[in-house]
């Protein structure tokens, strides 16, 4: 059985629409987070040792982490083509991608975000990861060309979520567009809240 630790408008919410997707029985559980703006606690419901969320129970497995949890997911259940195959030729652009997104996207617009991104090394990292973003998406529909993936949930949402730290350009706005026209993604959105 799959069972999610989530927290409503959180990292965990994406998790519930890479759940859709996959369309395997799931349940979520909903638990309280320390929030940013100092509301929130530790919840001794959630499993995650660090009290955050996601983390996904797999029958007695703890999975934690975004990318971690699409990867997994991606791997336990191929049947539903969310992520390629290992040995299939977009396997490596796909971990290029949920790997980028924790090491390279999600840091750079966090630094923007809280007055950081002024530091060159940072600036230099934001321009290069939406340099990289922009150019994927003018190439194709997805980040795989004209396959959705596990990875599309990452950065859709991180690109939704922070809206205002990436450029004007349309290219953003009609990804978005295409990701939130998913059925999965209907389904996902009311469950963000219990």
């Amino acid at each position: 059985m799959l069972t999610l630790y989530h927290s409503p408008q959180s990292r965990s919410t994406r998790m519930i629409w890479l759940l859709e997707e996959i369309g395997e029985p799931y349940t979520i559980k909903y638990v309280t987070i320390r929030r940013g703006d100092g509301t929130g606690g530790l919840d001794p419901a959630n499993k995650h040792p660090e009290g955050k969320v996601p983390a996904l129970d797999h029958d007695g497995k703890l999975v934690k982490e975004s990318g971690a949890i699409c990867l997994y997911l991606s791997d336990a259940f191929p049947k539903h083509g969310i992520g390629p195959k290992v040995g299939e030729p977009d396997r490596a652009d796909y971990l290029y991608w949920l790997f980028n997104y924790a090491a390279d996207l999600e840091p750079a617009m966090m630094a923007r975000m809280t007055g950081a991104g002024d530091n060159p090394m940072w600036k230099r990292n934001y321009e290069d990861s939406l340099a990289r973003l922009t150019k994927a998406l003018k190439a194709g529909d997805y980040l795989l060309g004209s396959k959705f993936c596990a990875a599309d949930i990452l950065f859709s949402s991180a690109v939704q979520w922070m809206r205002q730290q990436f450029p004007s350009d349309a290219v953003f706005d009609r990804y978005i567009e295409r990701c939130n026209a998913r059925p999965a993604y209907k389904r996902a959105a009311p469950k963000d809240k219990q």
